[in-house]
């Protein structure tokens, strides 16, 4: 994994432009740690920082390939996991390669196929490659958006990169909001809107896209979307199916030139995951390594819910043992989490979710000492239906996001958004703002003639999840493995899994009445009984009364600062009243997380001067 920067301009001769580049460039050193190249032109400029992963030595970017009088650059974040395949039919096509790196690969797929390169590419991908013959640059995301890739246009000049902090770095994009990015900044709940940088006229390209840009301007293309059909496979035929293309996959991202482990939390789709790389691992003679966090004194504050049921080690341990892994286990304190509350806010660029993300952001710094890639289970809820609102009826009927009706249902959720003051909530509106989001989301969805209405539903609920909330987690989990110079690979984001996926009924999904059955079924030759039928559990997080203490504290740092640039937008009484004990103890995820992103709010109004427009 990389960090990638691009400057596209058509009136300003960038040959001069290094000092810039080389600072917007340097923003992204956490994602690119091990090296860094400039390459500059008339016209480009790119840039980009490299995690080395394969070809140390030879795959060195931005790569030029030069075809008599033009020239070709590419600046590439991501893994081709299908490259070398792809090597073997360039070559029959008359190609040569110098290295043996996905990127030169990638490089010729766009000098055969132009655009349509992508789809030839199977992996996670953001590049932007430069063609001196047309004068275009031409941008990519990969089909579920994996890796994250910002734009930006300011009359002549196009700029891109990997996250909003290198464009930031450039004197034409400011750190600017407005209304509509002040909605999706006071939104507790999570929620993506696709093709949102957060700042004004900054825009993320979608996934399953391509954008061109030249004089004319920019022409955005998707090229990858889910197309609704009968599915014809009987129950049998469908788990066999979904096994051989978790095993291909897993065998597939297993592919590096440097240490390679499993996340591993005790839960379904990380024990399946785990359990298939432990025996392409055993074939070679090697112990597969696997990493889970816990939290200081876990055993003596948890408390059960219905996001998170059990405590997380005894059954990784479970799942270690049968398989044969070397499991390692980091545990966070609580004094690690305050140290490092603002960590998620630097790493997006914008303020984020609290805790979750910053034990995640040490398990990945303290996993990084020994290894520098892992497989990681995001997206199987979304894909095979783990939530609790999939199956629920009445959840499915609400006009609204599935996992915010289930929200709804908890009683902190009455009083979310009081929080803010009443003035904020009178001008940004967000339940108007989320109601508007909501109704663009389900006019996308691709609907099959003749379902009944009730399949209709939970076909429209897949596709909020995999295009609104999916894309939530995968933010988080490139953003803060990133951080730590850390790559994270997804199995279950293979969009060949997500297309056959995407058509099998609920009644396969949900076989032998529990959720993901059809997964279960799958993994029936590689886990334990036991562990192959434990309930889904959320990520788990401290509930340590030390953490909510520091947490309040903060809080009550900034409300008695009435410069504290958050304070004109909150609800001053009522958040003085929740840290002054007078609410019920904050042991829910929920109930600390506006403290949480109240701290973060505060920190990223300040640190990046943002101006309200």
């Amino acid at each position: 994994m990389c960090g990638i920067v691009g400057w596209i301009d058509w009136e300003k001769d960038l040959n001069q432009q290094k000092q810039l580049i080389e600072k917007m460039n340097s923003t992204l050193r956490h994602r690119g740690p091990d090296a860094e190249g400039i390459w500059l032109s008339t016209r480009a400029a790119f840039g980009h920082r490299r995690l080395s992963v394969i070809d140390p030595e030879c795959g060195l970017q931005p790569m030029i390939y030069k075809a008599g009088d033009y020239t070709y650059a590419i600046t590439f974040n991501g893994e081709i996991y299908n490259y070398q395949e792809l090597q073997r039919e360039l070559k029959t096509l008359g190609h040569t390669f110098s290295t043996q790196s996905d990127t030169e690969v990638l490089l010729h797929s766009y000098l055969e196929w132009k655009e349509d390169c992508v789809s030839h590419l199977n992996g996670i991908f953001a590049f932007g490659i430069w063609d001196d013959r047309k004068q275009h640059l031409f941008l990519a995301r990969d089909h579920m958006g994996v890796k994250p890739l910002f734009y930006a246009q300011r009359g002549s000049a196009v700029l891109f990169g990997s996250e909003p902090k290198a464009l930031l770095a450039h004197p034409l994009v400011k750190a600017k909001i407005d209304k509509e990015g002040l909605a999706e900044l006071f939104n507790v709940f999570p929620l993506h809107t696709p093709g949102f940088g957060m700042f004004h006229d900054v825009h993320e390209v979608r996934p399953g896209y391509y954008a061109i840009f030249n004089q004319s301007g920019k022409h955005m293309t998707q090229y990858w979307s889910l197309h609704s059909a009968p599915h014809t496979d009987d129950l049998k035929s469908t788990t066999e199916h979904i096994r051989d293309l978790l095993k291909d996959t897993v065998k597939r991202q297993l592919i590096a030139d440097v240490p390679i482990v499993t996340l591993l939390s005790g839960g379904l789709d990380s024990s399946g995951l785990t359990a298939l790389a432990a025996k392409e691992f055993q074939r070679e003679g090697k112990q597969l390594h696997t990493y889970s966090v816990d939290f200081e004194d876990s055993k003596q504050y948890f408390v059960s819910s219905a996001i998170h049921e059990s405590l997380d080690a005894p059954w990784v341990k479970r799942v270690s043992e049968y398989v044969g892994t070397q499991h390692h286990i980091i545990t966070v304190d609580t004094a690690e989490l305050l140290e490092n509350i603002l960590a998620p806010m630097y790493a997006h660029d914008y303020p984020a979710f609290g805790q979750i993300e910053t034990s995640m952001y040490r398990l990945f710094k303290a996993i990084k000492q020994d290894a520098t890639v892992a497989l990681s289970g995001e997206s199987a809820d979304e894909i095979f239906g783990g939530y609790s609102w999939f199956g629920s009826e009445d959840l499915l009927q609400i006009s609204t996001f599935p996992w915010i009706a289930a929200f709804g249902k908890i009683e902190v959720a009455q009083t979310i958004l009081s929080w803010l003051s009443p003035e904020v909530l009178e001008k940004v509106n967000p339940k108007e703002y989320i109601a508007q989001r909501y109704q663009e989301a389900i006019a996308e969805v691709p609907r099959l003639k003749g379902e009944n209405a009730l399949a209709a539903k939970q076909r429209e609920s897949f596709y909020l999840n995999l295009t609104r909330f999916l894309p939530v987690l995968l933010d988080r989990k490139d953003r803060l493995s990133m951080a730590a110079g850390f790559e994270v690979r997804v199995p279950f984001c293979d969009y060949r899994l997500v297309e056959y996926a995407w058509n099998v009924p609920w009644d396969m999904k949900f076989v032998d009445n529990i959720e993901k059955g059809i997964l279960r079924r799958a993994f029936a030759d590689v886990l334990p009984e036991d562990a192959r039928n434990r309930r889904k559990s959320g990520y788990p997080t401290s509930q340590h009364p030390d953490y909510v203490k520091g947490v309040k504290g903060l809080v009550l740092d900034i409300l008695n600062d009435p410069n504290a640039p958050v304070y004109p937008f909150l609800n001053v009484p009522m958040i003085k009243d929740i840290v002054g004990e007078k609410a019920p103890a904050l042991t829910h995820v929920f109930n600390i997380n506006p403290l949480e992103r109240i701290i973060q709010i505060n920190s990223w109004l300040k640190d990046y001067h943002v101006e309200i427009g």
